[in-house]
């Protein structure tokens, strides 16, 4: 018989059974029998919730069986005790394997990107390996290398003697038997430096002068800042200059007291020739005094005379020397370079640098020169495309051309004008000089701003370190005449081929055209005379008849000069004119 069938709804059993199963369900978790086990596809349901006897191993109806209702209560309560049990013994066990699964998925999430990992570090471990590998073979040939050379040097030479002091060498201290490298006795006596420290010293201080904006200026002395003369050369048209007479606007001034100057000149060393020869020897305070007075008021921007009595001889400064060193000093780094003898040298540059802010030491002298009779830029400590220099004379400079401004000469004493071949008067005799503000050095002056205004151009593409000086005063040089056509008439010796003649080289450099025949595009003609042919059509052409001295003075003025200066008519005049042109 049915349990469910037989009983009614709400009576007081079914109370009992209800309360009776909360209790047991209570304690299902805790009192659950380990030994029964369930199925992973056990589900509980109705049908689980069967009324067994412990003592009927069967499963039969139990509508024949007359069994008691306790039994019945018992039965059904161990029924559903087991299936609860059982189910929920399932849902923990589900649940485990669940958590399991997850925790598999993400350990193995996790070991794949150990993995990747680890994969990573190692090839970049392999890398670094490899990189470090190559730097130590490169250190090692390196070394190597190293070695080799001083192995070679050790067998060779111990030291390369870069700088050597009265035959020894200041780095190693050997004792030199031979003379090597090159002579630089200006900046301290006995110094040489080979060709490779020179080159070294050169490059660092062209690196300091472009820094500070300046490049390089050589000046030679006589005929190109000043002209000198031995007393016994002198003329009679010259004496007034032994008696102390001042025609001129600078000063006439003595050497010949020098125990008045010690610590007395803040000038240089010059003394009023007139104050000493009305003090005799006498040196008493008031005499002292005027002649400082008169020696600090001297106005050394002025064109001086000196008398140097301890060397018997007169030195006049070319006009505007003063001022050409001034500005001069702003854009160069300058040296005074002469074939006279260090005293003569250091004497001339105190005249022109009585304070020695223009030279310092770098005063070059004949003993300094590398190469006999010629001068050279190898004694100079800057590049030779950073150089320019000033000189009366070419043949000197034979290495060095492309760097040279020739200067006209200045003839002031008359032995001048004779060593020259001139047979004229000269400006002392003449009691006269150059004039100061379009003079030579006033003119150059000129020149020089140009070619530094160009060299530090900032306009320029290219860099200023690689510009060069040579190649900038060329281009001024080929605008001075540019568009002149020139010929020559009887200027050049006969079969003398007229292209090597200085003349015509000069008037190319100048930027003019040369030809040897005339045609309407000739512009000049030069020659001696008018009697020539090139003569007689220039004045019927009408083009310019001029005599050499045009192109000279163009050459020197660096600026055409007017031709009717320069007429070949006056050219007996100007050679039988008391002084040579200034």
């Amino acid at each position: 018989m049915s349990l469910v069938a037989d009983t009614p709804p709400n009576s007081s059993s079914s109370d009992d059974f209800a309360s009776l199963l909360a209790v047991e369900l209570d304690s299902i978790s805790s009192e659950a029998s380990p030994e029964i086990e369930v199925e992973d596809d056990y589900e509980l349901g109705p049908d689980s919730l069967e009324v067994t006897s412990p003592d009927v191993e069967d499963d039969h109806d139990y509508e024949n069986r007359d069994l008691p209702l306790e039994g019945c209560r018992l039965s059904l309560v161990e029924t559903v005790s087991i299936g609860v049990t059982g189910w929920s013994r399932h849902r923990v066990k589900r649940r485990k394997v669940e958590e399991l699964e997850v925790m598999e998925k993400t350990n193995g999430k996790h070991v794949e990107y150990v993995d990747k990992f680890r994969l990573k570090c190692s090839v970049l471990l392999l890398l670094l390996l490899a990189l470090s590998f190559v730097l130590l073979v490169l250190y090692f040939a390196e070394l190597h290398f190293d070695l080799q050379l001083c192995a070679e040097a050790s067998t060779s030479n111990k030291c390369l003697h870069p700088v050597v002091i009265k035959d020894i060498c200041v780095v190693c201290g050997e004792k030199m038997e031979e003379a090597s490298g090159v002579a630089l006795g200006y900046i301290h006596k006995d110094l040489r430096l080979s060709k490779d420290e020179l080159y070294r010293v050169r490059n660092l201080d062209k690196k300091n002068s472009l820094r500070n904006k300046k490049l390089y200026l050589v000046l030679d002395l006589d005929h190109t800042l000043l002209n000198s003369t031995r007393f016994k050369d002198m003329t009679e048209d010259e004496a007034y200059l032994k008696t102390g007479a001042d025609t001129l606007k600078g000063r006439i001034c003595s050497f010949d007291q020098q125990y008045v100057l010690t610590n007395m000149m803040p000038c240089g060393r010059l003394i009023i020739k007139g104050e000493i020869r009305e003090a005799g020897r006498q040196t008493t305070n008031a005499v002292v005094s005027r002649v400082i007075n008169k020696v600090q008021n001297l106005d050394l921007d002025e064109g001086s005379l000196f008398r140097l009595d301890y060397m018997q001889m007169f030195t006049k400064l070319r006009p505007f020397v003063h001022t050409f060193l001034k500005e001069a000093n702003k854009m160069f780094e300058m040296y005074i370079y002469t074939m006279g003898e260090p005293l003569y040298a250091a004497e001339m540059a105190r005249l022109l640098d009585p304070s020695g802010v223009y030279f310092s030491s770098r005063v070059i002298s004949q003993v300094d020169c590398t190469q006999k009779h010629q001068k050279g830029l190898d004694v100079v400590l800057g590049q030779d495309s950073a150089v320019l220099i000033l000189d009366d004379t070419e043949n000197v400079w034979q290495r060095h051309r492309e760097n040279l401004i020739l200067m006209e000469r200045y003839h002031y004493f008359a032995s001048s004008c004779q060593q020259y071949g001139f047979n004229c008067k000269s400006l002392s005799e003449l009691k006269s000089d150059e004039r100061e503000l379009d003079g030579a050095l006033a003119t150059i002056l000129h020149v020089l701003k140009q070619v530094y205004s160009m060299y530090f151009d900032t306009e320029l593409g290219d860099t200023i370190g690689d510009r060069d000086v040579r190649k900038i005063l060329k281009s001024i040089r080929k605008e001075v005449l540019k568009g002149c056509k020139i010929i020559f008439s009887r200027v050049f010796p006969n079969k003398f081929p007229p292209q090597s003649h200085p003349l015509w080289k000069m008037a190319e450099q100048l930027g003019a055209t040369c030809a040897t025949e005339v045609d309407e595009p000739v512009t000049h003609v030069v020659a001696m005379d008018t009697g020539t042919e090139k003569s007689k059509w220039a004045v019927k052409q009408k083009k310019f008849l001029v005599h050499p001295g045009w192109l000279e003075a163009t050459n020197y003025f660096w600026e055409r000069q007017p031709e009717e200066n320069f007429r070949v008519s006056q050219l007996k005049n100007q050679e039988s004119s008391s002084a040579p042109h200034s």
